[in-house]
């Protein structure tokens, strides 16, 4: 009896301390999960901060039990160069931080607030109504309020004149002027020079208007055509305005090409007055973000109706984190209001999203701390030194890189007569070069006639001149017809 009692005593002792053993060990295993890489243990001597943050690609990201990202890596250097440890918790909530309906503040400010945590480190908008509340350090990180979209949804057919849409309308203006005024000085040139029409009275000179305009139009095209110059003066301008039609056809063709592979022309969606106007789309933003507020307290009209818009229709277009905008943009015809910086991160991984080109809202991410906390003053500094350093533009590239970057475009835009200045300057100078050039040719014509006639150089020049210009041709016509008529 005494045998059987002892048995069933250390059977019950050894599995009591099985037990007791395989729980501390997992203890230990939830703990070390629970640090992760988004934990510096505590050290002997430093203190300890607890950090609140939020999940967002690319600033905190769970990568199986660990915590990684740009903000991550901000907080480590901030560490290093403060010394002290800290625990990171991610939001109860999931929020950022706003006024609830009965007057208490959520996400990361009410931990804040609560002493639930010491900072909060993640992309968290500086904003009046939090800075009431809490401290903000020095913005880490400058951004604004964009638009993502969809490329497809917003993609619209090209108009029937796409193929003008390289110049501005100032440009073509310009470009027709200098046709015009090439082809009339060959015009003008060609009659003048006595290189191009020796004998007015006997010879035709085939640099007539039409012809002059015909000449040019070939160039433009790359075409050689009749007639062809002689005379140096018109050689001169011809040779002019083949450079200028070379540079001008090299422009179009390049910006045309940017044109087709941009796309930006394609982009009816272009400003926040273009979203309110359309409606193929509906539009929204992160409920309780500063976003939603920005548009809530502006007095600009456009920003009072896109409000009014999210506020009428909050349970259907507001979302409740990023990473549903996101996906919520790229499968149905959604566009997501949100922080500029992030949203060009979305259109670098995603290459069917696009961000519009206006942004609106400069605003900057600080970290939140607790008012009058010690640390405030000296997270400043170290992020003032982390900018000053390149750390932060390292950090930048280093978590906004992606596949998608080397397929991005900068935006496309119609080429200014500005841009092609010099190459006007220089058709112009050729022009006048040109018919300087004819009137030196025609004066030495007129000097050496003027030798054998006996007469004067003025009076031969224009003379001559009234000749080639026809100006007198009627008058002498009359006078031949009377003279045959008295005969």
């Amino acid at each position: 009896m005494a045998t059987g009692l002892h048995f069933v005593f250390c059977v019950i002792t050894t599995t009591l301390l099985l037990r007791e053993s395989s729980q501390a060990g997992a203890a230990r295993k939830d703990d070390a999960v629970s640090k992760g890489s988004g934990s510096r243990g505590p050290e002997e001597g430093l203190p300890t901060l607890t950090v609140t943050t939020i999940l967002e690609d690319p600033y905190v990201m769970l990568r199986g039990a660990e915590l990684e990202g740009y903000c991550m890596d901000l907080l480590k250097a901030l560490a290093a160069m403060l010394h002290f440890s800290y625990r990171v918790k991610v939001v109860g909530d999931g929020q950022y931080g706003a006024v609830s309906s009965s007057g208490n503040w959520t996400g990361m400010i009410g931990e804040i607030l609560r002493q639930e945590a010491d900072i909060a480190v993640a992309p968290l908008t500086v904003t009046s109504a939090r800075e009431e509340v809490v401290s903000f350090t020095t913005p880490f990180l400058q951004t604004g309020i964009g638009i993502l979209l969809r490329k497809d949804t917003i993609s619209q057919e090209m108009s029937f004149f796409h193929f003008l849409a390289p110049f501005s309308k100032e440009t073509w203006t310009g470009l027709l002027f200098a046709y015009v005024l090439t082809c009339f000085c060959l015009f003008l040139v060609a009659r003048l020079s006595p290189c191009e029409w020796n004998e007015p009275k006997n010879e035709e000179n085939h640099f007539t208007f039409m012809n002059s305009l015909w000449f040019g139009a070939g160039a433009l095209a790359l075409q050689g055509v009749t007639p062809r110059p002689k005379a140096l003066s018109v050689r001169v301008i011809a040779a002019v305005w083949w450079l200028f039609t070379i540079a001008l056809l090299a422009a179009y063709i390049a910006n045309f090409t940017a044109l087709l592979s941009s796309g930006s022309e394609q982009l009816p969606v272009q400003t926040f007055e273009d979203l309110v106007k359309q409606r193929k789309l509906e539009f929204g933003t992160l409920e309780g973000s500063s976003t939603f507020y920005y548009f809530k307290n502006s007095k600009n009209p456009i920003h009072q109706m896109i409000y009014e818009y999210m506020d009428k229709r909050r349970d259907h277009v507001l979302v409740k984190t990023y990473q549903e905008a996101v996906q919520r943009v790229m499968d149905s015809n959604y566009a997501f209001i949100g922080e500029s910086i992030s949203q060009d991160l979305a259109a670098a991984r995603h290459c069917n999203l696009i961000r519009a080109p206006e942004v609106i809202g400069a605003r900057g991410f600080g970290i939140a701390t607790a008012q009058a906390s010690r640390w405030t003053k000296q997270l400043s500094v170290a992020v003032l030194k982390l900018r000053e350093s390149g750390d932060l533009d390292y950090l930048r590239n280093k978590w906004w890189e992606s596949s998608c970057l080397h397929k991005s475009r900068e935006r496309w835009s119609p080429l200014q007569p500005q841009a092609l200045g010099g190459l006007f300057l220089t058709l112009a100078i050729g022009l006048a070069l040109g018919v300087l050039a004819a009137v030196a040719e025609l004066s030495n014509k007129s000097r050496r006639a003027a030798g054998h006639a006996k007469k004067s150089c003025c009076s031969v020049f224009t003379e001559e001149m009234c000749t080639r210009l026809r100006i007198k041709e009627n008058a002498r016509q009359s006078q031949e017809t009377s003279g045959r008529a008295n005969a």
